[in-house]
């Protein structure tokens, strides 16, 4: 199981919310919304320092990660992390 944050996330992620080096963000489950992983739950994005890491990746010197309670979601499998210019959004996608 491992976490892919792709180049082109990570410069959305620098741009957008001004991530720098020694950040963090988390990405959490939530109940509801559109996913292509989990059925009636979606991914949840926060810049926030990590409590107790599940799994997680650091790219140019930013932490992405999920919880240790929440990698449930995952069913075992990788995921990715991507953002899609053509919608404007972070994509979500088990690997």
């Amino acid at each position: 199981m491992n976490l892919t944050v792709t180049s082109a996330a990570v410069d959305w992620f620098r741009q957008e919310w001004g991530c720098v080096p020694g950040d963090s963000i988390r990405f959490f489950v939530r109940y509801g919304g559109v996913s292509t992983v989990q059925d009636s739950f979606s991914m949840g994005i926060a810049k926030e320092q990590p409590n107790e890491i599940g799994i997680s990746t650091v790219v140019d010197g930013i932490t992405f990660y999920m919880e240790k309670d929440e990698l449930w979601y995952m069913n075992g499998q990788g995921l990715t992390v991507d953002y899609l210019a053509a919608t404007d959004e972070v994509d979500f996608k088990l690997t």
